[in-house]
């Protein structure tokens, strides 16, 4: 059973951070001064957890005035293609306020997914924390 909850204590805090650590920056060798930064603090972040076992997660920020991005989506390898990746974006979404624009910078294997969301690419791809990206939007 899949759960995607907002973020609320210490320990889930801690739980989120392990799991970027173990996708972006042991898996995917992304530098660590680059996965974490000063975002962190004023976003609003979600943990998924899949049988009780936490293995998910994402934020969304404010970027401009009416702009939403949707960021840090992980999940650990074991737990993809369960639907842990899904229910966290449908958690995130049903989440924001108003937006004029919500958008995503997607790595390149993913875009599938995400259009998969409705999302859809504009603009060239992109080079981020060293790996191939597209800004993605939906609405």
């Amino acid at each position: 059973m899949i759960q995607v909850n907002k973020v609320k204590t210490k320990s889930e805090i801690d739980s989120i951070f392990s799991i970027r650590n173990r996708v972006f920056v042991v898996e995917q060798k992304v530098d660590a001064a680059e996965e974490y930064d000063e975002d962190d603090q004023q976003c609003t972040h979600f943990i998924a957890y899949y049988n009780g076992e936490a293995c998910g997660t994402a934020r969304w920020r404010f970027k401009d005035m009416g702009i939403i991005k949707l960021e840090r989506f992980a999940v650990l390898k074991e737990y993809r293609n369960t639907g842990v990746g899904a229910a966290l974006v449908k958690a995130v979404l049903q989440d924001l306020p108003f937006a004029t624009k919500v958008m995503l910078h997607a790595q390149v294997h993913a875009v599938p997914f995400y259009e998969k969301m409705s999302f859809e690419c504009y603009g060239p791809q992109f080079e981020e924390a060293g790996i191939q990206h597209f800004a993605m939007s939906i609405g």
